[in-house]
C-alpha cells in the first residue's frame, strides 16, 4: 500500500496560532473505517471507567495557517465532552473525508504516531489529536484522483458511532493511497504552537 504521509510528530510544534472553529456534529450517513475491534484488549480498562460514547461528544477542528510543512497541512482535531458525565478516551480517532451527501472519499486516515495514554474527560473538557492532510495539488492526478471534501467523519477512540461536521478541503478519492494521517489522542484543547 502506498502512503503519501511525509511528516513527523515534531512538525506539530512548528504550527502557528489557530482560528478555532467549533462545528455542530451532524447525523452520520454512509460508511467509513471505524477503529479496529482488535483494539478491544486495550480498551477494557477504559470501559470499566466509562469510555466516552458518541452521545457524549462533539468533534470540531482548529485550523492553523497554511504552509505548515512542505508536504501537508496540520490541524487540531478537537473532541469535547458535552455531557454531564466524566468519561475516558484512549488511542486513535477514526477519521475520513466525506462528500456533501456523506459518502466516504478515499481511504480513512492512517495512524501516524504518538504514545497513547488514557485520558479522563470531565464534562466540558476537550482532548485533541493532530490531523495531517497532504497537499492534494502536489500529487499526480492519477495518483490522487483529486476532488473536494465537504466534511469529516470522526469516530472517537474506541467508539463505533460516528459524528460528522462540515469542513471543505482538496481531497484524494483514490483508494489505497493515504493522504490523511491522525496522531494519537492527547489531553487538552489543541492550540498549534503550544500543544502537541
Amino acid at each position: 500500500m502506498k502512503f503519501a504521509l511525509r511528516h513527523t510528530v515534531a512538525v506539530a510544534a512548528a504550527v502557528s496560532a489557530a482560528i478555532l472553529l467549533p462545528a455542530i456534529a451532524l447525523a452520520s450517513s454512509g460508511s467509513a473505517a471505524a477503529p479496529s475491534r482488535s483494539a478491544a484488549n486495550t480498551t477494557a480498562a477504559a470501559g470499566r471507567t466509562g469510555r466516552c460514547l458518541r452521545s457524549q461528544l462533539v468533534a470540531w477542528i482548529g485550523i492553523p495557517r497554511t504552509g505548515i510543512t512542505n508536504a501537508a497541512n496540520l490541524y487540531d482535531l478537537e473532541i469535547s465532552n458535552i455531557s454531564n458525565s466524566t468519561c475516558t478516551l484512549y488511542g486513535y480517532a477514526g477519521v475520513s473525508a466525506v462528500t456533501a451527501s456523506g459518502r466516504q472519499i478515499g481511504d480513512a486516515a492512517i495512524r501516524a504516531g504518538g504514545n497513547s495514554k488514557l485520558i479522563t474527560l470531565a464534562p466540558g473538557g476537550t482532548a485533541h489529536a493532530i490531523l495531517s492532510i497532504d497537499y492534494a495539488g502536489d500529487m499526480l492526478p492519477s495518483q490522487c484522483h483529486p476532488t473536494i471534501a465537504y466534511g469529516l467523519r470522526v469516530y472517537a477512540p474506541n467508539d463505533y458511532s460516528s459524528m460528522e461536521f462540515p469542513f471543505s478541503f482538496p481531497a484524494c478519492a483514490k483508494r489505497e493511497f493515504s493522504y490523511l494521517g491522525v496522531f494519537t489522542t492527547v489531553a487538552g484543547t489543541g492550540i498549534p504552537g503550544y500543544s502537541t
